[in-house]
């Protein structure tokens, strides 16, 4: 499984090039932190990877990639629906049976440190806690590609630290993670670096 990027340049009709030229690969079992100032392009080269859209110039290849799950910014769930529901609802439409759906759901709380909260309903979750149900949510449908956009950017230092360290948790040896952030704490739980900062020509570093 690799998605690789070959000589991919975006821009939006005349406007100038948001980043060009980017050549490199994604591989499972890594967590990748796509960095750069506002305006260089992370959420659209996120697209780009959801196949949303398609670059203006170079193309992304998807070798065994197949499922793509996109955690975003501002989290959403069913306000009356538990923690619990939420992850075990993309289980099941999996295939899973209702007793392994939700022994699977069990750990994957558990691994986010959302146990405590498994039976609280989404809208009383706090920032932090339902951001880092969306992770759990995200792993549960049991995606190829697991994109994650600025999940920090409205979280206080606490719960911040805390998503960071759910992020971390999210690399596995079959999911590819790759995580648009600003925040420098995030960056470092990330084991690779793609810094969308261009350089002089348009081409980012």
């Amino acid at each position: 499984m690799l998605v690789t990027l070959e000589g991919v340049g975006h821009r939006f009709g005349e406007a100038g090039w948001l980043f060009r030229g980017l050549d490199f690969q994604f591989h499972p079992g890594e967590t990748y932190a796509l960095t750069g100032p506002s305006g260089s392009g992370k959420s659209t080269l996120l697209s780009l990877l959801a196949r949303l859209a398609r670059p203006c110039e170079g193309r992304i290849r998807f070798d065994g990639v197949h499922r793509v799950n996109w955690v975003f910014q501002n989290p959403f769930g069913s306000a009356r629906r538990t923690a619990l529901d939420h992850v075990t609802l993309p289980l099941l439409t999996r295939g899973a049976s209702m007793r392994s759906a939700e022994r699977q759901a069990h750990d994957l709380l558990a691994r986010f440190e959302l146990a405590e909260v498994a039976q609280r309903p989404f809208g009383e979750l706090s920032g932090g806690e339902a951001q880092r149900l969306m992770l759990a949510r995200g792993l549960a449908s049991q995606p190829d590609l697991l994109l994650i956009d600025e999940p920090t950017a409205q979280l206080d230092a606490y719960n911040a630290e805390r998503v960071d360290a759910a992020i971390a948790a999210t690399a596995e040896s079959d999911v590819i993670v790759i995580v648009a952030t600003h925040d420098p704490r995030t960056t470092a739980r990330c084991s690779v670096r793609l810094d969308l900062r261009p350089l002089p020509g348009g081409r980012a570093r």
